[in-house]
């Protein structure tokens, strides 16, 4: 069955460079041209979204922010002219998967995707409450508890240590990290993994004498209440 693709695009040039190229692949799609309408087919059921940052009426970042308070996981592509690091993590805090600078050619725009359509069930088969020590993450609420503490997550946060919970005690190399939460291949977020651990440390690990996001030197990290050798 053919993947049904949302994108929301003011610029009629790049938004139908865009539905040709998909098209051509074998994908469907349906582009809308403002951010109140890319909410409301947002809702809907896509296999994922490509968002523009700068819309006419509302920024993508508040058109996610909507999406992922109703509740809507669809993957979300975004793009942006800013390429920043600073920009990028502000792109994750609203709630994209991934970031795309324009310009930028087509064949990595279709990496990008591809990489987001597939990255979810390496590990979805997981159980719904994931249980390290004292930390639990329930999948379905989307709730994470350090004993009786109740800690907030971003949602880039929550992905993170939903795939390190989902395969404890276990070194996972950067590429797997960047291949199975950002969803892409190349090492060019690999500053951005060493923020959200930092994120991830400071809140799992700030007030606990047992510290469980480890190190792994020269390849990675892990999650594992064992003592690191």
């Amino acid at each position: 069955m053919s993947k049904h693709i949302l994108v929301v695009e003011d610029d009629e040039r790049i938004s139908s460079f865009i539905r040709r190229g998909l098209e051509a692949e074998g994908y469907l799609v349906e582009v809308v041209q403002d951010g109140r309408d890319g909410i409301a087919r947002g809702m809907a059921s896509f296999d994922l979204i490509i968002l523009d940052l700068l819309l006419p009426d509302q920024s993508g970042h508040e058109v996610c922010q909507v999406l992922r308070r109703e509740q809507i996981q669809t993957p979300i592509l975004m793009l942006t002219a800013k390429d920043g690091l600073e920009d990028k993590l502000s792109g994750f805090d609203h709630g994209a998967d991934d970031y795309l600078t324009k310009p930028f050619a087509f064949e990595e725009l279709l990496a990008r995707i591809k990489a987001l359509l597939r990255r979810r069930p390496a590990y979805e088969e997981a159980p719904s409450v994931l249980q390290v020590a004292d930390l639990t993450l329930d999948r379905s609420s989307r709730e994470v508890r350090r004993g009786i503490t109740t800690i907030a997550l971003t949602r880039k946060e929550f992905d993170l240590l939903e795939y390190l919970m989902s395969n404890p005690n276990k070194a996972l190399s950067r590429t797997s990290i960047l291949d199975q939460v950002w969803g892409y291949h190349h090492d060019t977020l690999t500053n951005t993994i060493d923020v959200y651990i930092g994120y991830l440390r400071k809140k799992i690990d700030g007030g606990s004498h047992t510290k469980l996001i480890q190190t792994v030197r020269d390849f990675g990290y892990k999650i594992s209440d064992a003592r690191p050798s």
